[in-house]
C-alpha cells in the first residue's frame, strides 16, 4: 500500500493543484479594486488559502463523481480513480479536509463570508453533476469560478457591489467560451454516454462559433467594468491584450484540428488571467498614489 504522502501526492496532481492560476488572479484583481490598492496581507492570504480549499474540494469532487464517466473516456481513462491506482476513500476524506479549511477561512475572514461558505460550496460541487442533464454545464463551471472575484469582494468589503457581480459574469462568459473549446475533445464519448455538450449538441463547428461569442461577451463586460471602476489606460490596455490573446486562442483550433485544445485552454488561458490581473493591479496601485 503506497504511503500517505503519496497517496496525497497523486491526488494533488490528479486534481491539477497548478491549474488554480485560472480563477485566482480574478479573484486578487477583485481585491485590489475592492481596497483601491493593497488589501493587506492578511485579507490577501486568506483569500489565497481559500481559493485554495475550494478549487481543491470542487476538483476533488469532480473526479469522485465523474470517475464512472472518465474509465471510458480515452482522455481521462488515467485519472487515478478511473484507472483505479488510488482510493475512493482518500478523495472523500480530501474533500472534507478541504471543505472545512474554506469553511474555517471564511470564518476568519469575515461574517457574510463565513455565512456565505457552506452555500459557495454547494454551487462549486453541483457543477460536477451537471453535464448530466444539460448542455449548459459550461456556464455552470463558469459559475462555480464565478464565485472567486465576488468573494474576494466580499473578503475585503464584507458586501456584493456590482462591480464584483460584473467581474463574476467576465469569468462566466470567459469559462463557459474555453470549456465549450475543451469539451470538443469529448463529443463522440459523450454521445455514446448521453452526456450533455453544446460541442455534443450543435456540433463542432457550431460549438467553436458559439465559444467565440461567448469570449466577445467577456470582452464587452470587462469594458463595463472598467466604467463601474473607474479604471483607466492600463486596465484598458489589458483589456485589449486579453481580447488579442482570445483571437490567438481560437485561431489554434478549428474543426479539422483539435491536436492544440490543450495548449489553448491551458497555456493561453493562464497568460489571459495572469496579464489581466497585472494591468489591473497596476491601474488600481497608480490611481491609489494619485
Amino acid at each position: 500500500m503506497l504511503n500517505p504522502i503519496k497517496r496525497l501526492t497523486m491526488i494533488l496532481d490528479d486534481i491539477k493543484i497548478q491549474h488554480s492560476i485560472f480563477a485566482l488572479p480574478f479573484a486578487i484583481m477583485s481585491s485590489f479594486i475592492a481596497a483601491g490598492g493593497w488589501p493587506g496581507w492578511r485579507l490577501f492570504l486568506l483569500i489565497i488559502l481559500g481559493m485554495f480549499f475550494a478549487r481543491s474540494a470542487a476538483m476533488a469532487f469532480n473526479r469522485y463523481a465523474d470517475a464512472k464517466f472518465d474509465r471510458s473516456n480515452p482522455r481521462t481513462k488515467n485519472r487515478v480513480l478511473a484507472a483505479n491506482t488510488g482510493f475512493s476513500p482518500d478523495y472523500v476524506v480530501f474533500i472534507v479536509f478541504c471543505s472545512a479549511g474554506f469553511i474555517t477561512t471564511c470564518w476568519f475572514t469575515n461574517q457574510l463570508a463565513f455565512h456565505l461558505s457552506v452555500p459557495a460550496l454547494a454551487v462549486i460541487f453541483f457543477y460536477s453533476f451537471t453535464k448530466r442533464f444539460t448542455i449548459f454545464s459550461h456556464f455552470f463551471l463558469g459559475t462555480a469560478l464565478a464565485l472567486a472575484p465576488i468573494g474576494a469582494w466580499i473578503a475585503v468589503r464584507e458586501e456584493f457591489s456590482i462591480v464584483s457581480v460584473t467581474l463574476g459574469v467576465v469569468v462566466v462568459f470567459w469559462l463557459a467560451g474555453l470549456d465549450t473549446i475543451y469539451s470538443c475533445q469529448d463529443v463522440e464519448h459523450d454521445k455514446k454516454l448521453k452526456l450533455n455538450s453544446i460541442p455534443q449538441r450543435f456540433g463542432l463547428n457550431n460549438a467553436l462559433i458559439m465559444a467565440s461569442v461567448f469570449h466577445f461577451f467577456m470582452v464587452v463586460m470587462l469594458v463595463v467594468v472598467a466604467f463601474l471602476s473607474n479604471l483607466s489606460w492600463l486596465y484598458a490596455a489589458g483589456v485589449i491584450f486579453t481580447a488579442c490573446m482570445l483571437f490567438y486562442e481560437h485561431s489554434l483550433v478549428s474543426v479539422n484540428d483539435l491536436s492544440k485544445v490543450n495548449m489553448a485552454f491551458f497555456r493561453v488561458n493562464g497568460v489571459v488571467s495572469l496579464g489581466l490581473m497585472v494591468f489591473t493591479i497596476l491601474d488600481v496601485m497608480i490611481l491609489a498614489k494619485g
